[in-house]
């Protein structure tokens, strides 16, 4: 992990997700391996930088994608 000093924090690094979510227009998943990438930190390593309010856009996201079993929830739009 070599640049990992500019996200030190979860709360840096869910601003440095959520920037990217936002300028790139592209998915969490995409964000964190873009930011990975970027940094050259593996993403293994990356998981603990994850805070849980973007584990839950993440988890969401997924269940969306069909990539994990959908919960019950309230059709709000």
């Amino acid at each position: 992990m070599q640049n990992h000093k500019q996200f030190l924090t979860k709360s840096e690094f869910g601003k440095l997700i959520e920037q990217t979510v936002k300028d790139h227009r592209s998915s969490y998943m995409d964000a964190i391996i873009h930011l990975c990438e970027k940094h050259e930190v593996e993403l293994e390593e990356v998981k603990k930088f994850i805070s849980p309010i973007i584990k839950n856009k993440l988890e969401a996201e997924a269940m969306k994608l069909n990539f994990l079993p959908r919960q019950n929830s309230l059709p709000i739009d």
